[in-house]
């Protein structure tokens, strides 16, 4: 991949955060922006110093970080992730857009997949922004692993969804910065549909067995 800025939008939540942090350790400049500037500059300042100080990690409003990048990752919660996206409409045209939304209920019974109606998060997306070049991935990748202090997460694999062939070759090659090796191409965008929910069981699984479980693909050919 090109050298390029990124934008986390949400980058002052875990997901957003354990993102921006793994992406600029691996010497990516990226800026994370949020509804407020303030909380934006401070995540930002936090995320800069650990990794060195160097002015890698910067923070925005959504809109300026947008206009920023060349590549946006979407961490936000479903709830309200539409009307975000609607605002964002025109700064989002023809860039290369992560969503790793997961619309998730919680009831007594614990986590679950909210009904999409044969749609996903990821699809919403693209439906809201037609130009652009939506992938679906990092679902799975816990916000706890992202931040910790490990050098990769090589025990997991990041699954990537999208129908643009070389939107999908940049992301998996940025799932690197996560785990060391290049995200695992699952399929059509229309598989964020089975992606997003799936995040629901590792809740769970690792609830109950008090871990932080992430998915691993076995049987694959070597690179």
């Amino acid at each position: 991949m090109t050298e390029s800025v990124i934008a986390v939008l949400g980058g002052t939540g875990p997901q957003g955060k354990g993102l921006a942090y793994r992406f600029a350790k691996a010497g990516r400049r990226v800026i994370l922006g949020s509804r407020d500037a303030r909380r934006a500059a401070e995540a930002a300042h936090e995320l800069d110093e650990r990794v060195g100080g160097g002015g890698l990690v910067t923070g925005a409003t959504n809109p300026e970080a947008t206009s920023q990048a060349s590549l946006v990752v979407v961490a936000v919660p479903w709830d309200g992730h539409d009307e975000l996206i609607g605002s964002l409409r025109a700064e989002l045209v023809e860039k290369i857009v992560v969503s790793c939304v997961n619309p998730i209920g919680f009831d007594k019974r614990g986590p679950f997949g909210l009904p999409m109606a044969d749609s996903s998060a990821a699809e919403h997306l693209q439906s809201i922004v037609p130009e652009a070049r939506v992938v679906a991935a990092f679902h799975h990748v816990s916000a706890g692993n992202l931040i910790g202090p490990a050098e990769k997460l090589d025990h997991e694999d990041v699954l990537v969804a999208g129908d643009d062939k070389d939107a999908t070759e940049a992301v998996r090659e940025l799932a690197a910065t996560v785990t060391g090796r290049p995200g695992i191409d699952a399929g059509a965008l229309r598989l964020a549909r089975q992606l997003e929910p799936l995040t629901a069981v590792l809740i769970s699984i690792n609830k109950k067995y008090k871990t932080r479980a992430g998915v691993t693909i076995s049987g694959l050919p070597e690179a």
